[in-house]
Order: structure tokens, then C-alpha cells, then sequence
């Protein structure tokens, strides 16, 4: 199968593209830069040059590709106005996707995140939300779920809150990031919120899987570990770094801080026993011992 992918040369792209090209795929790469189209290259892909906002570029590699594996968002979570771009720009990149695979029976695997759902871990028939920081992005990946009564099989993947490899990526990354530059490893409330996450290896075999088999209109889990605490994640950056932990007001994470001060873990039981699905990489506390001061 050829497969466009959005976002391949980022952490969890670029593990993806080596997933889909390891099991006989080849990949056509979206490429924003010079730097990302050497780096695809690189990796095996053919580079598309074109960033998310490119609708035309992006309905010309869907209509190359026997599949579309989307997984570029922006990286700037700085402030409200920032976030929200991001997820304007993700929607309508996604529209302009779906449309073009309109009829064509051809697959559309979107990248989401798992839902929070008040005293319990969530499942796979849990709705993501459509309010709140991020909720745009759970209104976008429902109308394209909503594809499949059109012509397209659609399904998502959700992704949880981090998506580690090496000790990088995800929320862990961000409170990495935030431990180096305020020179203390800190944790929202009492640190007590748990945290569903998943090694980048694992959650790239669930991206091929449901790309070549699963159903039109169906989510699936990407968690290998169902919740971890905050403040064990920031005492293990802590420990590594040689910093402080401590509780920080939710407001040292911007825009994104109700999300991580939300008790938020996830099942993937049904994704496990439906597509076959085992994580078999590195579960997110031993994968931070890899941080390096």
C-alpha cells in the first residue's frame, strides 16, 4: 500500500513510517522543511514538500496514496491563541483530507486523544470531548469518523497523554522541558492524576493495524500503561535532572494546564483483544530513566 502520512518525521511519525515501510508499505512524506524532507528521505519515504495549511498540497498526496495515516499537529502550546490555531489548522486539514477520499473506499487513520472520563479509566466507546482547550480537535476527528458512511474507512486512534521513546515526548516531555527551564521538576495539585501512555514503537504497530484492517468508523487505544502518576513521572525528571519536586500552581503549564491537572487514565482492553494488539516496549517510568541531565 502507498501511504501519505502527515507529521512523519516527528517522534511518533517517524516511528510509523518505519513501521509501514518494515512490513512492505512505501510512504509519501509531508515535508514542511528542507531539513524534513532530507530527514524522510532518509528514512525511505518519498517527501512531499507542504505544511498542514497546504490544503491543496495535502489533496494531492491523498489522491497519490492508497491510504492516509494523519498525525501533524503544531507544536506551540505558548498561550490560548496559539493552541487554538493549531487546532483550526489540524480541522481544516483533516476536511480537506476526507473529502478527497470521499467514495474511494480507501482508509483515513486520524491521530487522537484518549477521553477523560470522571472515576473510571476510558474505553474506546467513550466520546472525545468537544468543548474546552482542545475540543475543536474532538469536533474534527467525529466528522471524520463520520466518513464512513461516505465512501472513506475512517478510524482513529487515540493517543494518550504521552507518547514516549527514549525518554522524550508527550506530557512527560513537556514536564521535562518546563523541570530544565524553572530548576524544579513539579507537578500539578497533589500529583495524584494519573496519566495513560504508550512507547512510540508500540503505538506505530497500532497505526499499520488499523490502517490495513480495521473498520470504517471504528477508535482504537493506543495505552500501554493505563495511568501513571503525575508526581511519580516528576520525581523520576527530578531524580534525573538532580532537581526539586514539588507541586506547582497549573498555570506554570499555560493553556494546556486544566488538561494536566485532570485525573485522566485509559483502557485499551477492547483495541487489544480486537486487532491483537500488545505492547512490547518500555513502560513510561523506565523509559524516563533515559533522561540525561
Amino acid at each position: 500500500m502507498r501511504v501519505f502520512v502527515t507529521g512523519a518525521t516527528g517522534l511518533t511519525g517517524s516511528t510509523v513510517v518505519a513501521e509501514l515501510l518494515g512490513n512492505g508499505h512505501t510512504v509519501l512524506a509531508l515535508a514542511r522543511s528542507d531539513a524534513s524532507a532530507l530527514a524522510a528521505e532518509a528514512a525511505g519515504a518519498e517527501p512531499l514538500r507542504g505544511a498542514l495549511a497546504d490544503l491543496d498540497v495535502l489533496r494531492a498526496g491523498a489522491a497519490r496514496a492508497d491510504g492516509v495515516v494523519h498525525l501533524a499537529f503544531g507544536n506551540d502550546f505558548s498561550n490560548p491563541e496559539a493552541l487554538a490555531k493549531n487546532v483550526d489548522e489540524e480541522s481544516a486539514a483533516l476536511a480537506a483530507l476526507g473529502e478527497e477520499l470521499v467514495g474511494s473506499d480507501r482508509p483515513l487513520v486520524t491521530v487522537s486523544g484518549t477521553p477523560h472520563t470522571p472515576g473510571r479509566p476510558s474505553t474506546e466507546a467513550d466520546p472525545v470531548p468537544t468543548d474546552g482547550p482542545v475540543g475543536g480537535r474532538g469536533r474534527a476527528v467525529t466528522a471524520i469518523l463520520g466518513l464512513a458512511t461516505r465512501g472513506v474507512r475512517s478510524t482513529a486512534v487515540r493517543l494518550p497523554r504521552t507518547v514516549h521513546n527514549e525518554g522524550t515526548g508527550g506530557f512527560a516531555g513537556l514536564l521535562t522541558d518546563i523541570a530544565r527551564r524553572n530548576g524544579v521538576s513539579g507537578y500539578p495539585d497533589d500529583g495524584m492524576q494519573r496519566w495513560p501512555a504508550v512507547h512510540a514503537l508500540d503505538a506505530a504497530v497500532l497505526f499499520r493495524l488499523a490502517l490495513e484492517g480495521a473498520d470504517a468508523g471504528t477508535v482504537w487505544h493506543a495505552v500501554a500503561d493505563e495511568g501513571d502518576r503525575v508526581r511519580d513521572i516528576a520525581e523520576v525528571i527530578g531524580r534525573r535532572l538532580g532537581l526539586p519536586v514539588e507541586s506547582v500552581p497549573s498555570s506554570t503549564y499555560g493553556p494546556l494546564g486544566p488538561i494536566f491537572a485532570s485525573d485522566q487514565p485509559s483502557s485499551s482492553v477492547h483495541t487489544r483483544q480486537a486487532l491483537g494488539w500488545e505492547p512490547k516496549h518500555p513502560a513510561l517510568l523506565e523509559d524516563l530513566e533515559n533522561i540525561r541531565p
